[in-house]
């Protein structure tokens, strides 16, 4: 698909004004609507501004590229304006914005916008194409620019094709090679790759590099590739494989330094200074490193991530086995006194019970990348059990009475332990000789690793087995009062960041708890995601009952808020607090600790760790539950509406 496919003279506007980014926005969603790519153009900018609050679509050099891919539009779009003046984006390198993309694509469309995003990226990272659109003094014009940019890159593509197929025949291999990628996986990654090819033909050698983005892997680098390659370059800003490299030098960096930097990461391979890839890889330089802090959250974040499926879909199935076994409730056998309930639950405890394990396994691999995964898993299962050294001294009978479970404390550490054990282990196999590289990643790695983990959760297993026991004796000694103050912190830590850290943090803590099976736990569940369901409703009511507070889009787009807010996506409020942090931002932390306080306090409890609102059957107090939401969400949508200033439209 081409860019002139999807971009009309009605979606063009050349020498526009802006007196913002909203502004700026507001002006390429109406090109969107006159193009006729978009139904609902409120609920359009609503994606457009939930892709901003995740990062800025600035991609530097004056350039912007804002994307939705949403239901609210009808047929795959691109929209485009040159702002002489410039707006400010948030970009990179602190310039304004004045030559700008807005790309729509219908949910479900496969691609179609990552495509489309693919090539944008790449063309403008030459600059006189991108000044040539500037300069265009027309909608007429600016097309023509792109339509001889796309068929001098096609043939360009062509060629460079034939010249790699004719290059690996004759032997004649990549120099370097290079993976990039970002969390999203869009613009960056493309530029990076783009910028390093380039700078490397000027340079006179070829870089061929490997785009992992959301569409997937694109120029994957061959085996063969790899065997002759002098180096690699990893330019990303996520966690990367790098098991096929073992024995090459590997350079890994941040996707901001393929784009701004491409000559010294080249002469990195070439000087021979990155780390061979046997070892612990090297992070960059001392600028370009991450602090510990940062280290540490992006390996946890890792493991939450694949936790996440785990915890929800077993603890929704074990919420459907206590609903469908409401007749034995307050029996010892609620949840499985009937076949269908006991199905579910056994499905549900099942899947709810890898969560420890999958936790600590991908914990590790975010530290030692492969190698790591075993030892984290074997680590995370010897956390879940509790299995130590006095359980061993009972052989041959084994008393699993002297076993107690870590929790989610002991699994946490399992895997930063397991990780840097593998890493440790790792760069002792350096000084083996060098027949024995290929039994490292299948045979000396997984039994070493394994088997140091093991032998060290013997031993922490009895501490983190007495400290997880005694937090639940306090949490479940609790009075009012203190669980009260409980449920006020996880439900207001729901509304600092709408799914970010203090959000995850507060989530996993609780999902650690309802892990436990102690009645707090389900308590402090209850809290939280009450909590969580508090700053889309206050967005809701607000735009409702306070109309002169919000634009005539923010109030069309608020009513989205009511679903999201009833399903526990606190995402929802991420626009709104994107465009006034100020005002949304505490007004959502009072509405979502005042939810979550009265929650613990009428001793509502949740055996579901997810499902809002539709998991209300399964809830204990259900109605007081309903009303500690009601209360929190007014108190917020009260605050934040007298707060504001009204909006002159």
């Amino acid at each position: 698909m081409k860019i002139t496919d999807l971009l009309k003279v009605e979606g063009i506007k050349v020498g526009a004004t802006a007196t913002n980014q909203m502004d700026a926005i507001d002006q390429l969603v109406a090109l969107q609507d006159a193009s006729g790519n978009i139904k609902d153009p409120a609920a359009y900018k609503q994606g457009i501004l939930a892709r901003e609050a995740e990062f800025s679509t600035a991609v530097g050099d004056g350039i912007a590229i804002s994307h939705a891919k949403v239901a609210a539009v009808k047929k795959p779009g691109l929209a485009a304006m040159t702002v002489p003046g410039g707006v400010d984006w948030n970009a990179p390198d602190g310039a304004p914005a004045d030559l700008m993309f807005m790309i729509a694509a219908p949910d479900g469309e496969a691609n179609t916008h990552l495509e489309m995003l693919a090539n944008l990226s790449a063309m403008l990272m030459h600059a006189d194409f991108a000044n040539a659109l500037r300069a265009a003094k027309t909608p007429e014009a600016f097309l023509k620019v792109i339509d001889d940019a796309e068929a001098a890159r096609e043939q360009e593509q062509a060629s460079k094709a034939a010249a790699a197929a004719k290059a690996a025949d004759a032997g004649n291999w990549p120099k370097i090679l290079a993976i990039t990628a970002c969390p999203t996986g869009i613009a960056h990654t493309y530029m990076a790759a783009e910028n390093l090819e380039k700078k490397a033909a000027e340079m006179g050698f070829t870089l061929k590099a490997e785009t992992q983005g959301s569409a997937g892997a694109k120029n994957v680098l061959t085996a063969e590739e790899i065997a002759h390659a002098e180096g690699i370059i990893i330019a990303a800003d996520k966690n990367v494989d790098r098991a096929r490299f073992a024995g090459k030098q590997v350079y890994s960096t941040n996707v901001s330094a393929g784009i701004n930097d491409p000559e010294r990461l080249i002469n990195i391979i070439l000087n021979h200074e990155a780390p061979v890839q046997e070892g612990t890889v090297v992070e960059a330089t001392a600028a370009e490193t991450e602090s510990i802090g940062a280290q540490i959250y992006k390996h946890l974040m890792n493991g939450v991530s694949h936790m996440l499926p785990f915890v929800i879909g077993g603890g929704i199935l074990t919420a459907l086995a206590f609903l469908f076994d409401m007749g034995a409730a307050g029996t010892g056998a609620y949840g499985s006194s009937t076949m269908v309930a006991a199905f579910f639950k056994k499905i549900g405890e099942e899947a709810f019970g890898m969560m420890l394990p999958i936790l600590a396994g991908y914990i590790a691999m975010s530290i030692a990348d492969r190698p790591g995964l075993a030892p984290g898993v074997v680590g995370g299962l010897m956390a879940k059990s509790g299995i130590n050294l006095a359980f061993l001294a009972t052989a041959p009978d084994f008393d699993s009475s002297v076993c107690v479970s870590g929790g989610f404390l002991a699994a946490l550490a399992a895997g930063f332990l397991a990780g840097y054990i593998t890493n440790y282990i790792k760069k002792l196999c350096d000084n083996l000789p060098d027949a024995l590289e290929g039994i490292k990643p299948i045979l000396l790695y997984p039994v070493l690793g394994t088997l140091a983990i093991g032998a060290v959760m013997y031993v922490l297993n009895p501490i983190f087995g007495m400290l997880n026991t005694a937090m639940n004796n306090f949490l479940n000694g609790m009075g009012t009062t203190n669980a009260v103050l409980l449920g006020a912190v996880v439900g207001g830590m729901m509304s600092i960041d709408f799914g970010g850290p203090f959000n995850k943090a507060s989530y996993v803590f609780c999902t650690g708890l309802l892990a436990s099976g102690t009645e707090m736990g389900q308590v402090a569940m209850a809290a939280c995601m009450a909590g969580g369901m508090v700053p889309p409703l206050v967005i809701a009511l607000s735009t409702t009952f306070f109309k002169n507070k919000w634009s005539k889009a923010d109030r069309d787009a608020g009513l989205v808020n009511y679903i999201m807010g009833l399903s526990f996506i606190s995402e929802g409020a991420i626009p709104f607090a994107a465009a006034d942090p100020a005002h949304v931002i505490p007004t959502c932390v009072i509405g979502s600790a005042i939810s979550g306080a009265l929650s613990a306090m009428f001793g509502c409890t949740s055996p579901a760790p997810h499902g809002g609102a539709w998991v209300l059957p399964v809830i204990g107090n259900p109605l007081m539950w309903l009303v500690a939401i009601i209360a929190g969400s007014v108190v917020g949508a009260v605050i934040l509406s007298f707060w504001k200033k009204p909006v002159e439209e």
